[in-house]
Protein backbone atom coordinates (compact mmCIF):
# COMPACT_ATOMS: atom_id res chain seq x y z
CA UNK A 1 0.00 0.00 0.00
CA UNK A 2 3.04 2.44 0.92
CA UNK A 3 4.53 1.89 -2.63
CA UNK A 4 1.44 2.31 -4.19
CA UNK A 5 0.78 5.82 -2.23
CA UNK A 6 4.17 6.93 -3.24
CA UNK A 7 3.70 6.16 -6.93
CA UNK A 8 0.82 8.35 -7.05
CA UNK A 9 2.27 10.99 -5.01
CA UNK A 10 5.07 11.10 -7.58
CA UNK A 11 3.13 10.56 -10.81
CA UNK A 12 0.87 13.53 -9.15
CA UNK A 13 3.57 15.73 -8.62
CA UNK A 14 5.28 15.10 -12.00
CA UNK A 15 1.92 15.80 -14.25
CA UNK A 16 0.95 18.80 -11.87
CA UNK A 17 5.20 20.17 -13.21
CA UNK A 18 4.36 19.78 -16.61
CA UNK A 19 1.20 20.98 -16.60
CA UNK A 20 2.45 24.30 -15.01
CA UNK A 21 5.46 23.79 -17.55
CA UNK A 22 3.22 23.93 -20.69
CA UNK A 23 0.50 26.42 -19.53
CA UNK A 24 1.33 29.04 -21.82
CA UNK A 25 3.27 27.31 -24.46
CA UNK A 26 1.55 27.36 -27.67
CA UNK A 27 2.64 23.47 -29.05
CA UNK A 28 2.62 23.84 -32.70
CA UNK A 29 5.71 26.84 -32.03
CA UNK A 30 7.36 24.66 -29.44
CA UNK A 31 7.13 21.76 -32.38
CA UNK A 32 8.64 24.43 -34.79
CA UNK A 33 11.44 25.84 -32.15
CA UNK A 34 12.45 21.91 -32.15
CA UNK A 35 12.48 20.87 -36.06
CA UNK A 36 14.52 24.07 -36.81
CA UNK A 37 17.28 23.20 -33.40
CA UNK A 38 21.11 22.90 -34.99
CA UNK A 39 21.69 19.58 -35.19
CA UNK A 40 25.23 20.44 -35.04
CA UNK A 41 24.92 21.42 -31.29
CA UNK A 42 22.49 19.17 -30.23
CA UNK A 43 25.04 16.25 -30.97
CA UNK A 44 27.65 18.27 -29.30
CA UNK A 45 25.41 18.39 -26.26
CA UNK A 46 25.02 14.89 -26.38
CA UNK A 47 28.61 14.12 -26.85
CA UNK A 48 29.23 16.30 -24.05
CA UNK A 49 26.31 14.84 -21.74
CA UNK A 50 28.31 11.15 -22.30
CA UNK A 51 31.00 12.67 -21.34
CA UNK A 52 30.26 13.55 -17.91
CA UNK A 53 29.51 10.12 -16.98
CA UNK A 54 33.20 9.23 -17.68
CA UNK A 55 34.31 12.44 -15.25
CA UNK A 56 31.92 11.32 -12.94
CA UNK A 57 33.43 7.52 -12.92
CA UNK A 58 36.45 9.18 -12.47
CA UNK A 59 35.99 11.06 -9.57
CA UNK A 60 33.70 8.97 -7.69
CA UNK A 61 36.88 6.36 -8.06
CA UNK A 62 39.10 9.24 -6.70
CA UNK A 63 36.88 9.12 -3.90
CA UNK A 64 36.74 6.00 -3.47
CA UNK A 65 40.68 5.63 -3.53
CA UNK A 66 41.06 5.50 0.37
CA UNK A 67 38.75 2.43 0.83
CA UNK A 68 40.29 0.50 -1.41
CA UNK A 69 41.39 -0.08 -4.69
CA UNK A 70 38.60 -0.30 -7.74
CA UNK A 71 38.23 -1.53 -11.27
CA UNK A 72 37.59 2.00 -13.48
CA UNK A 73 35.42 -0.46 -15.47
CA UNK A 74 32.99 -1.48 -12.54
CA UNK A 75 32.92 2.17 -11.04
CA UNK A 76 31.90 3.26 -14.62
CA UNK A 77 29.00 0.37 -15.07
CA UNK A 78 27.99 1.16 -11.48
CA UNK A 79 27.45 4.82 -12.50
CA UNK A 80 25.58 4.67 -15.24
CA UNK A 81 23.22 2.11 -13.71
CA UNK A 82 22.79 3.66 -11.04
CA UNK A 83 21.63 7.05 -12.77
CA UNK A 84 19.77 5.18 -15.45
CA UNK A 85 18.14 3.99 -11.89
CA UNK A 86 17.78 7.06 -10.78
CA UNK A 87 15.62 8.47 -14.25
CA UNK A 88 13.27 5.84 -14.26
CA UNK A 89 12.70 5.05 -10.27
CA UNK A 90 11.58 7.23 -7.84
CA UNK A 91 13.32 9.10 -4.86
CA UNK A 92 16.47 8.81 -6.58
CA UNK A 93 16.97 5.44 -6.17
CA UNK A 94 20.37 4.55 -8.00
CA UNK A 95 22.07 6.93 -5.10
CA UNK A 96 21.56 3.90 -2.96
CA UNK A 97 21.66 1.55 -5.56
CA UNK A 98 25.38 2.14 -7.19
CA UNK A 99 27.02 2.05 -4.28
CA UNK A 100 25.57 -1.12 -2.88
CA UNK A 101 26.10 -2.73 -6.50
CA UNK A 102 29.55 -1.73 -6.45
CA UNK A 103 30.74 -2.68 -3.15
CA UNK A 104 29.67 -5.96 -3.56
CA UNK A 105 31.70 -6.21 -6.62
CA UNK A 106 34.93 -4.58 -5.01
CA UNK A 107 34.92 -6.21 -2.11
CA UNK A 108 34.22 -2.83 -0.09
CA UNK A 109 32.17 -1.76 2.98
CA UNK A 110 28.61 -0.61 1.27
CA UNK A 111 28.35 1.44 4.19
CA UNK A 112 31.66 3.68 3.11
CA UNK A 113 30.90 3.50 -0.26
CA UNK A 114 27.32 4.95 0.46
CA UNK A 115 29.24 7.95 2.50
CA UNK A 116 31.24 8.78 -0.87
CA UNK A 117 27.91 9.92 -2.36
CA UNK A 118 27.11 11.79 0.13
CA UNK A 119 30.66 13.64 -0.54
CA UNK A 120 29.52 13.76 -4.27
CA UNK A 121 26.34 15.74 -3.54
CA UNK A 122 28.34 18.31 -1.40
CA UNK A 123 30.86 19.00 -3.59
CA UNK A 124 28.06 19.25 -6.67
CA UNK A 125 26.84 22.17 -4.19
CA UNK A 126 29.43 23.72 -3.60
CA UNK A 127 30.93 23.32 -7.26
CA UNK A 128 27.57 25.01 -9.03
CA UNK A 129 28.24 27.53 -6.57
CA UNK A 130 30.94 28.69 -7.33
CA UNK A 131 30.31 28.42 -10.79
CA UNK A 132 27.10 30.54 -10.05
CA UNK A 133 29.63 33.27 -8.18
CA UNK A 134 31.52 33.41 -11.26
CA UNK A 135 29.23 34.34 -13.48
CA UNK A 136 27.37 37.07 -11.37
CA UNK A 137 30.83 38.21 -10.00
CA UNK A 138 33.08 38.23 -13.19
CA UNK A 139 31.29 37.68 -16.16
CA UNK A 140 27.97 39.30 -15.87
CA UNK A 141 27.07 41.21 -12.77
CA UNK A 142 24.00 43.30 -14.18
CA UNK A 143 22.22 40.16 -15.23
CA UNK A 144 19.56 41.42 -12.23
CA UNK A 145 18.59 44.26 -14.75
CA UNK A 146 16.87 41.82 -16.58
CA UNK A 147 14.35 39.82 -14.31
CA UNK A 148 15.03 40.92 -10.52
CA UNK A 149 12.98 38.59 -9.81
CA UNK A 150 14.47 35.81 -11.11
CA UNK A 151 17.75 36.98 -10.00
CA UNK A 152 16.21 37.19 -6.03
CA UNK A 153 15.10 33.99 -6.20
CA UNK A 154 18.14 32.30 -7.44
CA UNK A 155 20.61 34.82 -5.77
CA UNK A 156 18.63 33.79 -1.91
CA UNK A 157 18.74 29.80 -2.75
CA UNK A 158 22.62 30.70 -3.34
CA UNK A 159 22.82 32.16 -0.36
CA UNK A 160 21.41 30.16 2.08
CA UNK A 161 22.94 26.89 0.18
CA UNK A 162 26.17 28.02 0.84
CA UNK A 163 26.66 28.25 4.29
CA UNK A 164 25.12 24.72 4.52
CA UNK A 165 27.59 23.39 1.82
CA UNK A 166 30.29 24.70 4.07
CA UNK A 167 29.02 23.69 7.13
CA UNK A 168 28.57 20.28 6.21
CA UNK A 169 32.46 19.91 4.65
CA UNK A 170 33.55 20.81 7.94
CA UNK A 171 31.55 18.04 9.73
CA UNK A 172 32.33 15.37 7.32
CA UNK A 173 35.98 16.81 8.05
CA UNK A 174 35.82 16.19 11.58
CA UNK A 175 34.45 12.54 11.04
CA UNK A 176 36.40 11.59 8.70
CA UNK A 177 39.64 12.98 10.93
CA UNK A 178 37.97 11.41 14.31
CA UNK A 179 35.54 8.28 13.05
CA UNK A 180 37.33 6.87 16.34
CA UNK A 181 35.62 9.56 18.18
CA UNK A 182 32.30 9.64 16.32
CA UNK A 183 32.28 5.92 17.30
CA UNK A 184 32.87 6.15 21.41
CA UNK A 185 30.16 9.59 21.64
CA UNK A 186 27.48 7.05 19.53
CA UNK A 187 28.21 4.55 21.96
CA UNK A 188 26.92 6.25 24.57
CA UNK A 189 23.20 6.14 23.27
CA UNK A 190 23.55 2.70 25.62
CA UNK A 191 22.51 4.70 28.16
CA UNK A 192 19.07 4.87 26.38
CA UNK A 193 19.45 1.71 24.21
CA UNK A 194 20.17 -1.29 24.66
CA UNK A 195 24.34 -2.60 24.34
CA UNK A 196 23.88 -4.37 21.22
CA UNK A 197 21.76 -2.16 19.42
CA UNK A 198 23.78 1.05 20.41
CA UNK A 199 27.19 -1.02 19.05
CA UNK A 200 25.30 -1.68 15.90
CA UNK A 201 24.89 2.12 15.56
CA UNK A 202 28.08 3.35 16.76
CA UNK A 203 30.09 0.72 13.99
CA UNK A 204 27.79 1.94 11.34
CA UNK A 205 28.65 5.28 12.27
CA UNK A 206 32.26 4.67 12.46
CA UNK A 207 32.07 2.90 9.31
CA UNK A 208 30.15 5.53 7.41
CA UNK A 209 33.27 8.62 8.70
CA UNK A 210 35.73 6.36 7.01
CA UNK A 211 34.25 6.89 4.09
CA UNK A 212 34.41 10.65 4.08
CA UNK A 213 38.33 9.42 4.11
CA UNK A 214 38.59 11.78 1.13
CA UNK A 215 37.91 15.22 3.35
CA UNK A 216 40.63 14.23 5.56
CA UNK A 217 43.56 15.45 3.31
CA UNK A 218 43.17 18.79 1.98
CA UNK A 219 45.26 18.14 -1.26
CA UNK A 220 42.89 15.34 -1.81
CA UNK A 221 40.10 17.46 -1.29
CA UNK A 222 41.35 20.19 -3.63
CA UNK A 223 41.56 17.42 -6.44
CA UNK A 224 37.83 16.20 -5.70
CA UNK A 225 37.08 20.04 -5.79
CA UNK A 226 38.75 20.09 -9.13
CA UNK A 227 36.97 16.92 -10.25
CA UNK A 228 33.63 18.47 -9.56
CA UNK A 229 34.39 21.53 -11.93
CA UNK A 230 35.09 19.90 -14.51
CA UNK A 231 32.00 17.84 -14.52
CA UNK A 232 29.73 20.95 -13.72
CA UNK A 233 31.56 22.93 -16.32
CA UNK A 234 31.04 20.13 -18.99
CA UNK A 235 27.23 19.63 -17.88
CA UNK A 236 26.66 23.15 -18.08
CA UNK A 237 28.42 23.63 -21.51
CA UNK A 238 25.72 20.49 -22.47
CA UNK A 239 23.05 23.40 -21.64
CA UNK A 240 24.64 26.09 -23.38
CA UNK A 241 25.18 23.90 -26.75
CA UNK A 242 21.53 23.15 -26.69
CA UNK A 243 20.32 27.05 -25.61
CA UNK A 244 22.48 27.63 -28.84
CA UNK A 245 20.72 25.10 -31.16
CA UNK A 246 17.24 26.86 -30.57
CA UNK A 247 18.72 30.23 -31.14
CA UNK A 248 18.63 31.65 -27.33
CA UNK A 249 21.05 34.07 -26.58
CA UNK A 250 23.31 32.45 -23.87
CA UNK A 251 26.72 33.27 -23.17
CA UNK A 252 28.71 29.98 -22.18
CA UNK A 253 28.82 31.29 -19.34
CA UNK A 254 25.26 31.61 -18.70
CA UNK A 255 24.66 28.23 -18.41
CA UNK A 256 26.91 28.45 -15.20
CA UNK A 257 23.79 30.43 -14.28
CA UNK A 258 21.71 28.27 -15.56
CA UNK A 259 22.76 25.45 -13.09
CA UNK A 260 21.36 26.87 -10.44
CA UNK A 261 17.85 26.31 -11.12
CA UNK A 262 18.36 22.98 -13.01
CA UNK A 263 20.02 21.72 -9.59
CA UNK A 264 16.79 22.54 -7.78
CA UNK A 265 14.59 21.43 -10.57
CA UNK A 266 16.40 18.32 -10.59
CA UNK A 267 16.26 17.61 -6.77
CA UNK A 268 12.28 17.26 -7.07
CA UNK A 269 11.89 13.73 -6.62
CA UNK A 270 9.97 12.35 -9.67
CA UNK A 271 11.90 10.06 -12.00
CA UNK A 272 14.57 11.49 -13.74
CA UNK A 273 13.21 15.21 -12.52
CA UNK A 274 10.35 14.83 -14.93
CA UNK A 275 8.23 18.53 -14.70
CA UNK A 276 10.92 19.75 -12.59
CA UNK A 277 13.75 19.96 -14.78
CA UNK A 278 11.89 21.22 -17.38
CA UNK A 279 10.17 23.87 -15.51
CA UNK A 280 13.60 24.89 -14.24
CA UNK A 281 15.30 25.08 -17.50
CA UNK A 282 12.41 27.70 -18.53
CA UNK A 283 12.07 29.68 -15.73
CA UNK A 284 16.10 30.78 -16.24
CA UNK A 285 16.06 31.02 -20.30
CA UNK A 286 13.17 32.66 -20.00
CA UNK A 287 13.92 34.98 -16.91
CA UNK A 288 17.77 36.02 -17.25
CA UNK A 289 18.07 35.38 -21.36
CA UNK A 290 15.01 36.47 -22.42
CA UNK A 291 14.15 33.48 -24.55
CA UNK A 292 10.46 33.31 -26.29
CA UNK A 293 8.87 30.76 -24.10
CA UNK A 294 7.56 28.53 -26.76
CA UNK A 295 11.43 28.13 -27.43
CA UNK A 296 12.49 27.63 -24.32
CA UNK A 297 10.05 24.71 -23.57
CA UNK A 298 10.99 23.09 -26.92
CA UNK A 299 14.74 23.53 -25.53
CA UNK A 300 14.13 21.86 -21.90
CA UNK A 301 12.47 19.01 -23.83
CA UNK A 302 15.36 18.34 -25.93
CA UNK A 303 17.66 19.02 -23.27
CA UNK A 304 16.25 16.29 -20.99
CA UNK A 305 15.86 14.01 -23.40
CA UNK A 306 19.43 14.35 -24.10
CA UNK A 307 20.40 14.61 -20.31
CA UNK A 308 18.35 11.50 -19.64
CA UNK A 309 18.19 9.21 -23.14
CA UNK A 310 21.87 8.24 -23.49
CA UNK A 311 22.01 7.03 -19.81
CA UNK A 312 19.09 5.06 -19.88
CA UNK A 313 19.78 3.05 -22.92
CA UNK A 314 23.25 2.15 -21.53
CA UNK A 315 22.14 1.46 -17.97
CA UNK A 316 19.02 -0.63 -18.68
CA UNK A 317 22.06 -2.66 -21.09
CA UNK A 318 23.93 -3.04 -18.48
CA UNK A 319 21.35 -4.18 -16.04
CA UNK A 320 20.54 -7.10 -18.58
CA UNK A 321 24.45 -7.86 -18.80
CA UNK A 322 24.31 -8.22 -15.27
CA UNK A 323 21.06 -10.33 -14.84
CA UNK A 324 19.53 -7.41 -12.89
CA UNK A 325 16.57 -6.53 -12.81
CA UNK A 326 15.06 -3.30 -12.32
CA UNK A 327 12.09 -4.49 -10.44
CA UNK A 328 14.27 -6.22 -8.17
CA UNK A 329 16.14 -2.93 -7.41
CA UNK A 330 13.25 -1.35 -6.89
CA UNK A 331 12.60 -2.85 -3.91
CA UNK A 332 16.01 -2.68 -2.62
CA UNK A 333 16.47 -7.08 -4.27
CA UNK A 334 20.21 -6.34 -5.63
Amino acid sequence: MRNVIRTVVVITLAVGLLAIFLRNADLGKVWASVTTARPDFLLLALALTCATFVVRAERWQYLLGPLGKTRFSNVFRTTVIGFAASAVLPARAGEVIRPYLLARREGLSATAAFATIIVERILDLVAVLLLMAAFLIVFDPGVAARDSNAFEAVRFGGLMMAPVAVGTLAVMFFMAGHPERLHAWVLKAEAILPARIAGMIARFAQTFAEGFAVVRSPARLVAAMAWSLVLWIAIAAGIWAVSVAFGIAMPFTGAWLMLAPLVVGVAVPTPGGVGGFHEAYRFGATGFFGADNDTAVGAAIVLHAISVGPVIVVGLLFIVQDGLKLGGMARGEI
